[in-house]
């Protein structure tokens, strides 16, 4: 028969996060800031972390054991699935092989930038389900050079074949060249969509690489080097995906 794991103490579990201390994780239970499966917790609390959730401040807390969160830096031609008929690289070949991952959302083959890539089911749902993804940042080379007419038409909406389609935000970085370098934050799911904007609006994409996932941002990881997210960039994936505001998210776009 298998051993039953005997619960842990609360303050031990947060502190193993590498969210607080464990003396910084009891003053959080004192002040009722940790919630256990949504009922405030109390100080000594033992819990079964592969089974009860764990909440700070309203965000969840990964604390399950084995939970391991990447950010990869997906260089171009690489697919973002975990495996391929054809045998074309794929990004998990980037991170430990141990325990599998899986990419939360994807980029497209010919697009690079920030990936992450976990284990967790919960907030891989999240980030990817249509109420509940964060916002993707893209730094696009473009053909010629973009008057803010064109701008207002990116965030105001272009119309393609299968609706309407906007950014959030866009602004030029660089528009002294034959070419104009801008970002645009993005919150619609649909395919290639980034590019079909900017086909649309007769400015074809040179370049397309993703700069942050909602507040994940790291411009000194190189093209095909990964690192393990800090316990704060997790939280702040859960928070911005609408653990506490409850607003509607975004999902993948390349």
């Amino acid at each position: 028969m298998p051993q039953m794991r005997e619960p842990e103490r609360l303050q031990k579990i947060i502190a193993r996060s590498g969210l607080a201390s464990r003396r910084v994780a009891e003053e959080m239970i004192s002040h009722g800031r940790v919630e256990v499966d949504g009922r405030v917790a109390h100080l000594g609390q033992k819990i079964d972390p592969r089974s009860q959730r764990v909440a700070v401040d309203g965000v969840p807390l990964p604390t399950a054991p084995g939970l391991v969160y990447y950010l990869l830096n997906k260089p171009l031609g690489v697919l973002s699935t975990v495996v391929d008929t054809h045998d074309r690289s794929t990004v998990v070949e980037f991170v430990p092989s141990q325990p599998r991952v899986f990419p939360v959302g994807r980029l497209d083959v010919d697009t690079s930038g920030l990936l992450v890539l976990t284990n967790d089911g919960v907030l891989t749902n999240l980030v990817t389900h249509p109420r509940h993804g964060v916002r993707k940042t893209y730094e696009v080379l473009v053909e010629g050079r973009l008057d803010r007419g064109t701008l207002r038409r990116l965030e105001s909406g272009v119309d393609l074949e299968d609706g309407p389609a906007r950014a959030v935000t866009v602004k030029v970085v660089d528009g002294s060249g034959e070419r104009t370098h801008i970002e645009i934050v993005m919150r619609e799911g649909r395919n290639r969509i980034v590019r079909r904007m900017c086909d649309e609006i007769g400015h074809p994409v040179v370049r397309l690489h993703r700069a942050a996932v909602g507040p994940v941002r790291d411009r000194s990881l190189k093209e095909g080097d990964w690192r393990d997210l800090s316990i704060v960039e997790v939280r702040d994936l859960y928070e911005v995906a609408g653990v506490l505001s409850g607003s509607h998210g975004e999902s993948e776009p390349s």
